[in-house]
């Protein structure tokens, strides 16, 4: 109720600025349609910098439409191309998908998105990535992993990812060489970022992980319940980006603003800290905001009625911090 009703408020959306393509089919892997929004703002001819986007919700449950007003608010008070992308959870395809496939949804949204922006007025070369709780951990993904690509057969074999969306013109070596899963500039919003240790304390893959109460769906492994983390731990870290910032003077990230809330009990200011500090050792750019007095998932849509967050509230003053760090490095 509460997302829909900002939807109406001209400060937060104002659908005459900008065009929207909605629910644009951009991968069908295995035969299930992915889905992204594109907001494209009329305030310019010339080619736009993007924001691409992720949502949260444990890998489990919900969909896009958890950051519409999010959406909404960037393409109608700021100068970006929006994609709100919609990744497989591992609930999809009846309980199967493994946890390599969902990043691998995110590695081919990249592609497309690059390979098909400038049809929506979006600049190829000025790429942006922000996504909360879930959404920070795959934008990880992409900024720490996203120069290991392979094909998804061998993934226990190289730890290497292969992308949903591959252009007609490349392969997976091309991708690699070429650097093509890049971008310019990242915020991740209150994320985890070693699923990992989480496995291996037996909290991820068992009912322990409520996440799996509200999909409705029964535990298992992310790979398959034929592996698990203390057999197969070079797997389960392949896919947790604290294990896999490489070194500046190896691969030099783009710069990255990671925020926390001081109220956040579920990915609470320290671990978010921490994977800073990680950051900073490999000698990495990152920057670091606490949003005072809020809980986990303040950039939903609406209002929250288990944290108590109101998008108007909570949402847009650290959207305001986050474009501020994207002006300065997109714009």
């Amino acid at each position: 109720m509460f997302a829909s009703k900002y939807s109406l408020d001209k400060k937060i959306n104002n659908p005459d600025s900008y065009n929207l393509t909605k629910d644009l089919i951009w991968c069908s892997p295995d035969g299930f349609d992915l889905t992204m929004d594109i907001y494209s703002p009329k305030r310019s001819e010339k080619p736009l910098p993007v924001i691409v986007m992720f949502h949260g919700g444990g890998f489990l449950i919900r969909r896009k439409e958890i950051l519409n007003n999010m959406a909404q608010y960037i393409a109608s008070n700021h100068d970006y191309v929006v994609c709100n992308v919609n990744y497989r959870l591992l609930q999809d395809q009846n309980n199967s998908v493994s946890f390599d496939e969902l990043i691998g949804d995110s590695f081919g949204s990249i592609l497309w998105i690059k390979e098909n922006i400038a049809d929506f007025n979006g600049d190829k070369n000025k790429i942006g990535i922000t996504g909360d709780s879930a959404g920070a951990y795959i934008c990880a993904m992409i900024l720490n992993s996203g120069d290991k690509v392979g094909l998804k057969e061998n993934f226990n074999k190289d730890f290497c990812i292969e992308p949903s969306y591959i252009p007609n013109n490349l392969n997976l070596l091309e991708i690699a060489e070429q650097k093509l899963i890049n971008v310019n500039a990242a915020v991740l919003s209150y994320g985890g970022y070693d699923f990992y240790k989480w496995a291996l304390l037996g909290h991820a893959e068992t009912y322990k992980n409520p996440f799996w109460w509200l999909a409705l769906s029964r535990p298992r492994g992310i790979f398959g319940n034929e592996y698990n983390p203390r057999e197969n731990a070079e797997m389960y870290q392949a896919v947790s980006p604290v294990y896999n910032i490489p070194e500046s003077s190896d691969r030099l990230l783009p710069p990255q603003l990671l925020t926390s809330a001081t109220k956040d009990k579920i990915t609470p200011p320290s671990m978010i800290e921490e994977y800073v500090q990680e950051l900073k050792a490999k000698g990495q750019q990152a920057e670091y905001w606490e949003h005072k007095g809020r809980n986990h998932a303040y950039l939903d849509s609406g209002y929250t009625f288990y944290a108590g967050n109101d998008f108007k509230r909570d949402g847009i003053p650290a959207l305001k911090k986050m474009l501020t760090f994207f002006d300065q490095h997109l714009q």
